[in-house]
């Protein structure tokens, strides 16, 4: 196991080393990322959700926490850059009948590297907030489908979900 800033990982390069990729030389561009994922819950769950909790609004805290994901992006996942962030939205969009709540989240930066970890982390907090509250509700409460969007900027071009 390998000892990397406090953080350990049993997965290294061929020489033995696990780092972070060297971007330095690469020029700074506009990027920016979209991702989302599906919770899903009964109908009466979602209707909970909407109406407010003895916990507060948990859709508000939802996007709270999305954006508190996009800043602790790279301490979550060693792997990543801290970036330089210039916007994030989170957006929330629930569905009683159906049973379920999306979550989107757009990511913009002007960096050397991209941004799509931290569109998908902010989806993925973003729905595991719904969900801490989702349970009181509905034990059988699920996260799917989180999954990149979109992104532009960078060496590798444009990129759009199917």
């Amino acid at each position: 196991m390998t000892d990397v800033g406090g953080a350990t990982s049993d997965q290294a390069g061929a020489d033995g080393v696990t780092r972070i990729v060297e971007v330095g030389a690469k020029p700074e561009t506009d990027r920016v990322a979209t991702a989302e994922c599906l919770v899903t819950m009964t109908s009466e769950a979602v209707g909970h959700l909407v109406a407010g909790t003895k916990k507060g609004d948990p859709i508000a805290t939802a996007k709270i926490a999305g954006v508190i994901g996009v800043k602790q992006t790279p301490t979550l996942l060693p792997h990543c850059h801290p970036i330089r962030v210039t916007g994030a939205e989170v957006v929330i969009e629930p569905d009683e009948a159906a049973g379920t709540i999306r979550v989107e989240t757009t990511v913009r930066a002007t960096d050397r590297t991209g941004v799509e970890m931290e569109a998908l982390t902010a989806a993925a907090v973003a729905a595991l907030s719904l969900y801490d509250t989702a349970k009181a509700f509905d034990r059988a409460a699920r996260i799917d489908g989180l999954r990149l969007l979109a992104k532009s900027g960078g060496k590798s071009g444009d990129y759009r979900a199917d």
